[in-house]
């Protein structure tokens, strides 16, 4: 298991299939203050209305100059899916492998109904231009959670 990765660590390099980039890695946030939210799977409905919080607040973020990814495990067939059927205007980066999730320290083990698995921990990454991780959400409930994460890029996205 890597490091626990914390604030000020810079984003972890990665290359994975997206949703309207085909392809994206750290280079294509780069320059960008960037939110990216890991969430567990494409059309259940906590994370259906989380992506739809974010996809409301689409046009606020692009205000501050800060762009929004999802990252999930979902297949990038999924992903499109999803996309579609909820009219994104951002990208959701497939990562099946869980490479990226695991390296962001969000691939946890879960319980349901007593049964042990392992999962994506619903967490969110406000990252700089500079690929400086500057805010780290873990263990988000969905329910205020855009408001928090908009407030913070609004405080620090702005001023930085």
């Amino acid at each position: 298991m890597a490091n626990e990765i914390g604030l000020n660590d810079r984003l972890p390099s990665f290359s994975l299939e997206a949703t309207i980039l085909n392809t994206c890695s750290e280079k294509n946030l780069m320059g960008h203050w960037t939110v990216l939210y890991i969430y567990p799977k494409d059309n259940t409905s906590g994370c259906t209305r989380q992506t739809n919080d974010f996809n409301a607040g689409f046009s606020e973020f692009k205000s501050l100059g800060v762009r929004i990814f999802g990252l999930s495990k979902d297949t990038l067939k999924s992903h499109i899916s999803f996309s579609e059927k909820l009219n994104l205007q951002f990208s959701l980066i497939s990562d099946p492998q869980t490479q990226l999730i695991q390296d962001l320290d969000a691939w946890k083990e879960k319980s349901m109904y007593g049964k042990k698995y392992m999962g994506a921990e619903r967490s969110t990454f406000l990252i700089d231009k500079d690929l400086t991780i500057k805010r780290i959400w873990r263990k988000v409930k969905v329910d205020g959670h855009i408001d928090e994460v908009f407030n913070a890029c609004k405080e620090l996205a702005v001023t930085g």
